[in-house]
């Protein structure tokens, strides 16, 4: 069996914001009821997240949880632990109305720092990414130029942003462009 590798294997990009393809990760998308006690036992053992609400994003030490639909998360978890944390939340649900698969591999993750990292993903995405705004913890899924994509602030100033493997060049391919040196807007 071959050794897994990420979308784009660790390709990088340096402008007035960097671009850097976040390597493995560990995603499982978990559908049910989430305001099941049962459910939010579940997640919370295994990543150490508290629930999100609508629109933020959880994150700890061991993992975190995006609230992606009304009844829908993106956990997410380290990638070498990924199967056993399944196993984990699959047993902590049993008897519950609920689904969760590993959609680790169907997925890239991406990167952007830096002073222009607003203004890059505001050159593609229709969202207001001022500092009011778009605050750490916040998390949205949404169009980024022709693909779907969801992302989130950390409190480091970093965006971090997941989209499908299939689109992972095309994706690189526009965050590298909208952080071309001297493309500043001047927005934010």
């Amino acid at each position: 069996m071959s050794d897994p590798v990420s979308a784009l294997n660790g390709a990088a990009f340096s402008g007035m914001a960097s671009v850097t393809e976040g390597g493995l990760a560990g995603m499982i998308t978990l559908r049910g009821d989430l305001s099941s006690a049962k459910l939010k036992d579940a997640v919370k053992s295994a990543t150490g997240a508290a629930m999100p609400v609508s629109g933020k994003v959880e994150l700890s030490e061991d993992g975190g949880l995006c609230w992606m639909s009304p009844d829908e998360l993106l956990v997410l978890v380290r990638y070498e632990e990924v199967e056993a944390k399944l196993a984990e939340i699959n047993a902590g649900l049993k008897g519950e109305h609920a689904l969760a698969a590993n959609v680790s591999d169907a997925r890239a993750v991406f990167r952007v720092s830096g002073e222009g990292a607003r203004e890059v993903l505001a050159k593609l995405c229709p969202v207001d990414m001022s500092v009011d705004a778009f605050v750490p913890g916040q998390f949205r899924r949404t169009r980024m130029a022709q693909v779907a994509a969801a992302f989130w602030l950390d409190h480091d100033e970093t965006f971090h942003i997941v989209c499908f493997r299939s689109v992972a060049d095309y994706v690189f391919t526009l965050l590298s462009t909208a952080a071309q040196p001297q493309s500043e807007v001047g927005v934010y």
